[in-house]
Formats: structure tokens, C-alpha cells, sequence
């Protein structure tokens, strides 16, 4: 009985690092192409380059504009991730501790939009109405508001399994509902609001389709736009472009590998708590 434990353990352990591998491949595949030379990168193998290129990195920085680009997706994503957090937060708070028919129909309909596609079209005429296009707060709001569905889902599991004897119990120590949220209900939500800011932030850094439509001057352009035109550019030289890519994953990796241990958290605790 003990073998047959060690053998299935080992035969999922070897499934695991075989899966790993296959989803590691194309992007080591990437990162040696970065440095190969133009004529090397075309080949597109599993090689070590000949001579490691490092200016292929300079020239994708300096042609590409990424460093006006960088600042762009930095500024949506981070803005945008921490109004999503007091917002989602808030509300939470609110809709769960409120159990009226009113907040129950408020809930389920803020949580629909995770099944409900966006039409672009009157999100279009929505923002130009509001003088919203091209503009960085236009943008900010758009990704916010984009995040509240799933995010509110998370965060009212979350909330939900917070025990209403402390609430009872700091009210009658003197909390008014501000306090309440601020000094016993918000130091709890720490791990689910990592996962909630994380999970934001890289779908911000890796969202294409709402820039695209939004924003029509290359100063504002997100690094997802900088990609694609210079993909356009420079498509025949596959250097540059893995060398392009590489950059532009960077941060939102080094973001995952920091928040990954909290957004495990955050989103375990919520589904029991739940």
C-alpha cells in the first residue's frame, strides 16, 4: 500500500514537471531569441545564441518609446487596482452586512458582468460623452469599473464569513460604522485584498482591446499597444520582438511571483469563509 502511494505521488510530481516544462518552453524559446542576431532568431530553436546581443534590448527601448509606455500601463494599473481595492472593499462590507432584498439584487447584478460580455460600441459613446477618451482618469475609472464584478465576488465571500459578534461587540465599545470598517473589519481583509489588487493589476498590464478602442495618441499608448505597433515594425526581425516581449512581462511576473502566495490565500479563505 505504501509503494503504490510513492508511485502515484511520483507519477503526478513527473505529470507536473513535464506540464511545467511544456508551458516554460516558448518562453525560454523568447528570452534566447532576445539575444541571438537576426539571422539566428529566425530560426526560432531551443539554442543558445552564438554571441549574446544585449543592444538588441537598447534598441527596442529606444525605437519602441516603452519607457513612456512603461509609465502609462504603471499608472492604469496601480491607480486603478487601489481604487479598485477600497471600492470593492467598501461595498462588501456594506452588501453583506445589509441584508435587505434591495442589497441582495444589488449584489447579483454588480456580479453579472462576470458573464456578460463588453460592447465597445456604447462604451464608446458612454466615454466620449463624458469627455473621458484619451484620457488617463478615463482609462483608470474603465479598468476599475471592469474589475468590481469578480472582484466584489471574492470580497463579499470573504466578508461573509467575518463572525457579526465583532461588529456587535466594537459597537458596544463605541464604534461608529467608520471606525467599525477602519480599525476591525479592514486589518482582516489584508490577504483577499492583495489577491484583488494582483489580480487587477495584471489584468490591467496585459488588457489590449480597451486601449485600443480609448486611447488614439502614441503618447498614451500601454505597453500592450507599444508591443503590438512595434510588432508591426519590426515583424520581419525576431530578435527585437522576443527582446520586446521579454520587457514587457517583466513586471507583470515580478508582480505575480510577489503576490502569489496571497492570492492562493485570498482566494482559498474566501471560498471557505464563502
Amino acid at each position: 500500500m505504501q509503494w503504490r502511494k510513492r508511485l502515484t505521488s511520483i507519477g503526478l510530481n513527473a505529470l507536473a514537471w513535464i506540464l511545467s516544462l511544456i508551458v516554460l518552453i516558448p518562453f525560454v524559446v523568447i528570452v534566447l531569441n532576445s539575444f541571438k542576431s537576426d539571422a539566428e532568431a529566425k530560426v526560432l530553436k531551443l539554442s543558445l545564441p552564438e554571441k549574446f546581443i544585449f543592444d538588441n534590448y537598447q534598441i527596442v527601448y529606444e525605437q519602441g518609446h516603452l519607457g513612456q509606455s512603461f509609465l502609462n500601463s504603471l499608472l492604469h494599473a496601480t491607480s486603478s487596482s487601489l481604487l479598485l481595492v477600497f471600492v470593492v472593499a467598501f461595498s462588501a462590507f456594506t452588501l453583506s452586512r445589509n441584508h435587505s432584498r434591495l442589497s441582495n439584487v444589488l449584489y447579483f447584478f454588480l456580479i453579472l458582468g462576470i458573464t456578460l460580455p463588453l460592447n465597445y460600441i456604447p462604451l464608446m459613446e458612454v466615454m466620449k460623452t463624458l469627455g473621458m477618451i484619451n484620457s488617463h482618469l478615463g482609462m483608470i475609472l474603465l479598468y476599475t469599473a471592469m474589475g468590481i464584478p469578480i472582484s466584489l465576488f471574492i470580497t463579499y465571500a470573504f466578508v461573509s464569513g467575518i463572525p457579526k459578534e465583532l461588529d456587535e461587540a466594537a459597537i458596544m465599545d463605541g464604534c461608529n460604522g467608520i471606525k467599525l470598517f477602519w480599525k476591525i473589519i479592514m486589518p482582516l481583509l489584508g490577504s483577499v485584498l492583495v489577491t484583488v489588487f494582483v489580480l487587477n493589476f495584471l489584468s490591467v498590464w496585459n488588457e489590449f482591446t480597451a486601449p485600443l478602442y480609448m486611447l488614439n495618441t502614441v503618447d498614451m499608448w500601454p505597453m500592450t499597444l507599444a508591443v503590438y505597433n512595434f510588432f508591426g515594425q519590426f515583424s520581419a526581425q525576431w530578435n527585437l520582438v522576443s527582446a520586446d516581449i521579454v520587457l514587457t512581462s517583466l513586471p507583470v511576473l515580478l508582480v505575480f511571483l510577489l503576490g502569489q502566495k496571497y492570492i492562493v490565500g485570498g482566494l482559498t479563505s474566501g471560498a471557505v469563509k464563502g
